[in-house]
């Protein structure tokens, strides 16, 4: 039994897949699957019921895996205590970003960074808001940039800025004068929207209950 088979059911655990599992811990697909059934071996029990499309843990499964969770954050404290001797500025900073904040905030990010410790590397992960809790807590990023509200045990939370929402409309659009809009009052147009698992769509649809409820598949919203 090694770390990284635990990190292997941890992460197939979090996806429900193989492939995700894989790609996730930047490994091939046949590398993963070998190393998990070969834990399987070692335990002698089953830990994820193996399907068409996807791998879901066991009942015995749950409870090996949440015990490899545990091992794993004592593992990251051990590494954390140890670097705490060390010049922190020359480890790597392993940052997440959701797709939303990525693309904007980074690249003015990135150059004030390497200004300020030229010596520290720095690694870039982009993913979903979840995605990204779930490795934070695991030790595998050392921070990450989501939309509040995020509040999990453990966690601290540091706001960085504040974002008003934006409507965007054609110019010619009655609304295109107003300077406020009643988020029920979207209900009354088509609206594009990211799609599920984004939480800027959550937010969303969060002030705009209504439209929560016309919120179709492809992310639009219907009169």
């Amino acid at each position: 039994m090694t770390l990284t088979e635990l990190r292997y059911i941890v992460a197939l655990a979090r996806e429900h897949h193989f492939g995700r599992a894989a790609e996730a811990c930047h490994v091939s697909q046949p590398t993963l699957s070998v190393a998990v059934r070969k834990l399987e071996d070692e335990l002698g029990v089953a830990l994820f019921e193996r399907r068409k499309a996807e791998a879901r843990p066991t009942p015995v499964g749950e409870r090996i895996i949440s015990q490899a969770q545990r091992i794993l954050e004592e593992v990251e404290a051990l590494r954390q205590l140890a670097e705490a001797g060390q010049d922190q500025l020359d480890a790597p900073l392993r940052l997440g970003a959701i797709y939303t904040i990525g693309p904007y905030l980074l690249p003015h990010l990135i150059p004030v960074l390497h200004e300020r410790t030229p010596q520290m590397p720095l690694i870039i992960e982009e993913d979903y808001t979840a995605k990204l809790g779930d490795k934070l807590r695991q030790g595998e990023l050392d921070a990450i940039l989501i939309a509040l509200p995020f509040e999990e045990p453990g966690i601290v939370t540091l706001p960085l800025y504040r974002e008003p929402f934006v409507v965007l409309l054609p110019a010619a659009h009655p609304w295109s004068a107003a300077r406020d809009i009643e988020p029920g009052r979207l209900t009354e147009e088509t609206v594009l929207l990211l799609g599920a698992g984004h939480c800027f769509r959550d937010q969303v649809l969060e002030i705009c209950p209504a439209c929560a409820r016309q919120a179709g598949n492809t992310g639009g919203l219907s009169r």
